[in-house]
């Protein structure tokens, strides 16, 4: 019986202890539950579980779990303390701080008289003459808390009593508990031992109290953790449980005096060990766990904001390592319900829907189609989340059996299927795999799911249009590319056209063929350019950059018009360019054609060059019809804008984009009735070459710095 009791008393001391720890990790998790009085509160409820426990272990006549007492009383003192400030108080009653250093040097004595009982047990064999000192101090420690308490409850604002009832009710079970049990070992002379191992049902009841309050205080008796505290709290306290029955049935094996009880307590520990790691690594086990909470201790399954958290970073995960984004939707959606795997499937141009990604689920075999059209008809019209177990089983009505194919009717592990709707049309539907705890789905997974697979939706369907955009912006740059082509062919058919006409009169004349064979030869370069050039459009660049003479391009671009309009040349200076001769030509040819279509057939249109700073100038005048404002900023530089009938409206686009390739810039001046000025300004070649040598002797001497005295060439 004896051992059977100390058995007892070892759980209850396990007890208040594991109580104790719960309480503070429950303070520790919200912070506004004591507001500032949380880290004195968290002290003193972490020092009654050291003590709680230790007196498990060592026993209540060991000298730390004495030392513990009175760190614990010097814990609960200053929470008491920390009361007295809610209203201020402890500012107007000037006599509550002599109090409270007084009973601090109390204990300080009581510490001092404990640890002295150790020199005397090695000296005097017994610590008997220090006892009656110990009972009196803490029977004192304990009146003057008491007293304490009184003022604390009694002398608050009848306001302030409400919040104070609980943690006052506290600390008065712990102290007058106290209080009872030194009188009585005052009167007796001597600890009654059965009274001092039940402190801790001082320390459970203290601890009932405090908690009760703060739960009122918080949420009118409703208690609401938060689950991840929740989950983790029930954890440990299941941890405290098994601990505390191994020990007991270790404890009591080995009270049992058999021959063979170490034997027994061996046995049993490995047992209960090997139990502990099959259990507690198991996924069922803890979802098993979660449930349970969930059911019992919240009005809703899900915790909203953490899901809504979970979907935004599995959705939002970015880079080169992430999963596509089919993928992290299927994978969005089992996180919800605890799913291990998944499928999406999204429709497909002949109708129906096959798979378009799978999430931890390779070993399922999904035909194509996955869903016929009917099936996608059904989803569409009824929106149903869909309860596989239900369908299989025949408990849901109204479910056509086309509804769920053959492949997933023979597969158990396919549990739910979740339609993801855009603006009520169907854009994928998500299979989920089997939990490892199944359960049937009820209203709030439903909800859930609908908002969920709506917000998918939106993503997929955003992705999708992008994917169309893209491939819509391959083709336009694909049509570009032809219509420039187009462009330049038809200027090259204009001009054969022009060459067949005039031969027809001119034929016999050795100077027409000596210029028919050369404007041949010029349009055969221009066809194979325009071939090299094909490839190049949309690109980053076009042909390399190199120095260009000016007055012998522009000499051999009026040369191409001299028969169909008069092009005049300024004489200047030679000046010479940075850029794509070929490109420059293209550009000017475009210009001086646009001039010419816009001219009288007898005005001339003129070329100039000049030199502006660093760089080079071109212009191409004309004294045709102009251009108004608007025109210029809306529609010259727009592609397919043309105001000739049957024209592409690429000719000035091309012409400012060729320029733009080599640095440079296109300008246009124009006026109604009077005429347009197109200038072209580039880069000068021996700007861009002092520029380069300045370049690379910076380079140089950073790569390699000259020596002091060397000469340049030994650098």
């Amino acid at each position: 019986m004896a051992a059977l009791g100390q058995i007892f008393l070892d759980a209850l001391h396990a007890l208040a202890g594991c109580a104790a720890i719960i309480l503070a990790l429950w303070h520790l998790s919200h912070k506004d539950a004591a507001g500032h009085l949380r880290p004195r509160v968290v002290a003193a409820l972490v020092l009654s579980a050291v003590w709680a426990f230790a007196t498990a272990v060592v026993g209540h006549r060991a000298i730390g779990a004495q030392v513990l007492v009175s760190a614990t009383y010097l814990a609960w003192l200053w929470l008491l303390f920390g009361l007295f400030t809610n209203d201020k108080r402890d500012e107007t009653l000037r006599p509550i701080r002599p109090v409270v250093h007084a009973l601090i040097f109390v204990e300080a004595l009581q510490i001092g008289v404990t640890l002295s009982a150790l020199g005397l047990l090695d000296r005097f064999g017994s610590s008997a003459l220090l006892e009656p000192l110990a009972v009196m101090l803490r029977l004192l420690f304990a009146i003057g808390a008491l007293v304490l308490v009184h003022n604390l409850y009694a002398g608050a604002a009848q306001s302030a009593r409400q919040a104070l009832r609980w943690p006052a009710a506290a600390l008065a079970a712990f102290w007058l508990y106290d209080l009872n049990l030194y009188t009585i070992s005052y009167l007796a002379h001597a600890l009654p031992a059965p009274l001092v191992e039940l402190r801790s049902l001082a320390l459970l009841m203290a601890l009932a109290f405090l908690g009760y309050g703060t739960m009122r205080q918080r949420s009118n008796l409703r208690f609401q953790p938060s689950r991840s505290f929740a989950f983790r709290s029930f954890s440990l306290g299941v941890i405290g449980v098994y601990l505390m029955v191994m020990v007991l049935i270790a404890q009591a094996l080995a009270y049992a005096g058999s021959d063979y009880g170490r034997v027994l307590q061996i046995a049993f520990v490995l047992v209960a060990s090997g139990v502990a790691l099959a259990l507690v690594p198991s996924r069922k086990l803890r979802s098993w766990l979660r449930v349970t909470l969930v059911k019992n201790l919240f009005q809703h399954r899900y915790d909203y904001r953490n899901e809504w958290l979970r979907f935004t970073d599995t959705i939002g995960r970015a880079g080169a390592q992430s999963a596509p984004l089919h993928e992290r939707a299927v994978q969005a959606v089992a996180d919800i319900t605890d799913s291990s795997a998944g499928l999406l499937l999204t429709p497909r141009e002949e109708g129906g829907m096959a798979l378009a990604a799978r999430w931890n689920w390779p070993q399922i075999d999904v035909p194509s189609p996955a869903l016929d059209s009917a099936a996608v008809r059904f989803f569409e019209e009824s929106q149903f989340i869909l309860d596989l177990d239900d369908a299989r089983e025949g408990r849901q009505e109204g479910i056509p059996h086309s509804a769920i194919p053959a492949w997933l009717r023979a597969n158990d592990a396919a549990w739910a299927i979740v339609p993801l709707f855009h603006f009520e049309r169907l854009v994928g539907l998500v299979v989920l795999s089997r939990p490892p705890l199944a359960r049937k789905l009820d209203w709030e997974d439903f909800d859930l799911l609908r908002v969920i697979g709506r917000q998918l939706a939106s993503y997929l369907a955003e992705q999708t249009s992008q994917d169309a955009l893209g491939e819509a912006q391959r083709f336009d740059e694909f049509n570009r590319r032809i219509a420039f082509v187009m462009h330049d062919i038809k200027n090259l058919a204009s001009q054969l056209s022009l060459l067949a006409r005039n031969a027809e009169k001119h034929a016999e004349k050795p100077e027409f063929r000596a210029d028919m064979i050369l404007t041949l030869r010029n349009s055969t370069d221009k066809l194979q350019g325009l071939l090299n050039r094909l490839g190049r459009y949309g690109a980053q660049g076009h042909g390399a950059h190199a120095p260009v003479a000016l007055d012998e391009l522009l000499a051999r671009v009026a040369r191409q018009y001299a028969r169909q309009h008069e092009v005049k040349v300024l004489d200047r200076d030679k000046i010479s360019v940075i850029g794509d001769g070929e490109g420059l030509e293209q550009a000017l040819v475009h210009l001086v054609q646009n001039a010419i279509d816009a001219s009288p057939p007898h005005a001339p249109v003129m070329i100039d060059q000049r030199v502006d700073g660093a760089h080079a100038v071109i212009e191409v005048i004309d004294s045709g019809c102009g251009m108004s404002p608007e025109f210029i900023r809306t529609r010259l530089f727009r592609p397919f804008q043309s105001s000739k009938q049957g024209g592409f409206g690429i000719g000035a686009y091309e012409a400012r984009e060729l320029v733009r390739a080599m640095g440079g810039r296109l300008d246009v001046e124009s006026c109604e009735g009077i005429g347009t000025r197109f200038l072209i300004c580039l880069p000068l070649a021996r700007t861009a070459q002092m520029l380069h040598a300045q370049f690379a002797n910076d380079t140089s001497g950073r790569s390699a710095p000259i020596a002091p005295g060397s000469p340049p060439e030994a650098a």
